[in-house]
């Protein structure tokens, strides 16, 4: 269904719009937008293609994203990358661990050994399963996948490892439902059989995906449409309680756009208060689907 997702939003976004003033930032009383959004390296991040979900590394030297478009790439969906020179950023090249099939979402752990990322490689249980690569230096070593604990015969999407490494947020459609948000515990070298988030923050009714952790480890931003095939996709804040997370609170225009399509959020591991987004948005827009920064507290 990420196929068909990305191909409609794509679709839905026309020519670049004129600019216009930003929306005062607003929000929850849990997490404050406090910054206007900024397109991410023009011309190496944000292009004319479309681009999802930003990943820097925890050292701030390396920038992963994905993009359905991208000419270069080995598939049809690949990672892309690029590394800090000085103060600018190298050219952007497919990742290493990037394949001929279709891989995207890429996410580094906190302590910065793994990236997480899903693909439809051969050897899977069927749709997108969750992979990861070890980070060896400069380089990364050998793709391994994550198992019955975490992939299904559907899709999983968007792995987020949490702050503390103790567990790992994605998204799962498991066969015959929309996309939830479930979570697996670290077990030793791997995981333990993954489980839906507790509380309220999962609907039957609309997909949920696209999850990340914030600074604090406990709050999360999530993308949320009640058919991602024809409704707008909006970024939404749930809080963990005592018996689980609260429903979401959708966040405000300064995030979001009116009908619109906004997905794929992030944070910097470099610097923890800073949320990536991938929007077209009012105030700037080089191509399809650009990536964009927000600061925020809670």
């Amino acid at each position: 269904m990420r196929g068909v997702l990305l191909i409609v939003v794509a679709g839905a976004c026309g020519a670049p719009v004129q600019a216009v003033a930003p929306t005062a930032p607003a929000g929850p009383a849990t997490l404050a937008i406090t910054s206007v959004a900024e397109l991410v390296a023009p011309g190496v991040v944000s292009s004319e293609r479309v681009e999802v979900r930003l990943a820097v590394s925890p050292d701030g030297a390396v920038m992963l994203w994905g993009s359905t478009d991208r000419p270069g790439g080995p598939g049809g969906w690949d990672i892309w990358m690029s590394r800090r020179d000085g103060a600018t950023w190298g050219a952007p090249v497919a990742a290493p661990f990037d394949s001929a099939a279709n891989d995207f979402d890429p996410a580094f752990s906190r302590d910065g050994r793994w990236v997480y990322f899903f693909s439809n490689r051969p050897g899977g249980f069927g749709g997108d399963d969750i992979y990861r690569a070890p980070v060896r230096g400069a380089g990364f070593g050998s793709v391994e996948h994550l198992g019955p604990e975490v992939n299904t015969p559907g899709d999983e999407w968007a792995p987020s490892p949490s702050p503390d490494g103790t567990a790992l947020l994605f998204a799962s459609n498991q066969p015959n439902a929309k996309h939830d948000l479930y979570l697996a515990r670290v077990q030793g070298t791997g995981f333990a059989p993954a489980a839906p988030l507790p509380g309220a923050v999962n609907t039957p009714d609309a997909d949920e995906f696209d999850a990340t952790f914030l600074a604090d480890g406990a709050t999360i931003v999530l993308s949320r449409s009640t058919d991602v095939e024809n409704d707008p996709i909006q970024l939404y804040v749930a809080t963990r309680g005592a018996d689980g997370y609260d429903a979401p609170t959708l966040l405000p225009a300064s995030v979001n756009v009116a009908d619109g399509y906004t997905l794929g959020p992030t944070i910097d591991l470099h610097d923890r208060h800073v949320l990536y987004l991938s929007s077209k948005r009012p105030e700037a827009t080089v191509g399809k689907l650009d990536i964009y920064r927000v600061r925020y507290a809670l």
